[in-house]
């Protein structure tokens, strides 16, 4: 069992991290009894931060609404993939974030320790990430819908779906997903008296009401394949191929974006999933190097299509040769 100083870091870590906790769930995380529980509590408060507790079968621990939030603690883990996850931020296909989460990264850098940043540096000088083709969503519309997510708080907000005229909904929020460069909220539609999916992009004016529910049964395994089921976002592709080129070479180039498998000192199988299959096309064409598609077939036609617009495009400059590129009128026009 930790000692009483960091297990109450522990709880005050926790408390952070979740607007209620029940009082069996917060002492089964933190490893000790209700009892021992209910003494660090006391001990938070006498440190002066303001933890809420209620009793009854909805009783728990919550830091007091619109106070001042405690110093934020991270492990180790935490740390790095924060600093990690803010550096990527940026092309995260949210608005406004580039220059808040530039600086946001060069506050949490700043107080890390040597070691900490040694392990951001070297996981950032190995990834890559994709740049987001999908259409940005405002950071605010994404916070207020991950808070209510969070805080199992109905939402209400205006919502425009494909070729309808624009809509008031309330829903009971489950999850946010993000796939096939788009942003989802999964939810129980309280009007509909049903589970859909909402894009975030076609979302105005979130706002939670401040009524709490409690969580319904979600018909699908997760919330990915629910918005997958609900037809809102394409199946990924998963892309196998063998490249001719050794594997450190390779995998420089992907990095976490797909899986790297040596079969010998020349050549490697890599795999990436992907709901679009412009993405592993791109990434081969950035490897530099001889490649065989070993699926999907979908893949294979893919690739051709692209070749035979690459070819077209070699032959577009006699269009326009020289002797329409030094006529006198295109000049002009230029001048």
């Amino acid at each position: 069992m930790a000692n009483t100083s960091s297990r109450t870091l522990r709880l005050l870590s926790l408390l952070q991290t979740h607007r209620h906790w029940s009082g069996p769930e917060l002492a089964d995380r933190l490893g000790v009894s209700e009892r021992t529980l209910r003494r660090d509590v006391g001990r938070l408060r006498e440190l002066g931060y303001p933890v809420g507790a209620a009793r009854g079968t909805d009783g728990g621990y919550q830091l007091a609404p619109g106070a001042v939030l405690p110093p934020l603690l991270l492990d180790d883990e935490e740390a790095v993939a924060l600093a990690v996850g803010v550096g990527d931020a940026a092309q995260s296909g949210i608005v406004g974030m580039e220059e808040a989460s530039l600086r946001a990264l060069t506050k949490v850098v700043r107080v890390l320790p040597p070691r900490l940043r040694a392990r951001v540096d070297a996981l950032r000088a190995v990834t890559l990430s994709a740049v987001a083709s999908g259409p940005v969503v405002g950071a605010g519309v994404l916070t207020t819908v991950a808070q209510a997510c969070r805080d199992e708080e109905r939402l209400r907000f205006g919502y425009t779906a494909r070729g309808s005229a624009p809509t008031e909904r309330e829903v009971e929020p489950h999850r946010v997903v993000a796939l096939g460069g788009r942003w989802y909220l999964v939810a129980y539609d309280l009007g509909r008296h049903d589970w859909r999916s909402f894009r975030l992009d076609r979302l105005t004016d979130p706002t939670a009401t401040g009524t709490r529910f409690r969580p319904r049964l979600l018909p699908a395994e997760d919330a990915v394949a629910f918005v997958q089921a609900a037809g809102g976002a394409p199946a990924p592709y998963t892309v196998e191929v063998l490249v001719h080129a050794p594997c450190p070479r390779v995998r420089q180039v992907v990095g976490s974006w797909g899986t790297v498998e040596p079969l010998d000192q020349d050549s490697c199988r890599l795999t990436m999933t992907s709901a679009s299959l412009d993405w592993p096309t791109q990434a081969l064409g950035n490897v530099g190097a001889d490649f065989d598609v070993l699926g999907p077939p979908e893949f294979a036609a893919h690739i051709q299509e692209w070749g035979a617009r690459f070819l077209r495009a070699t032959r577009a400059p006699s269009l326009i040769g020289p002797q329409k590129l030094s006529h006198p009128r295109a000049d002009s026009a230029c001048s």
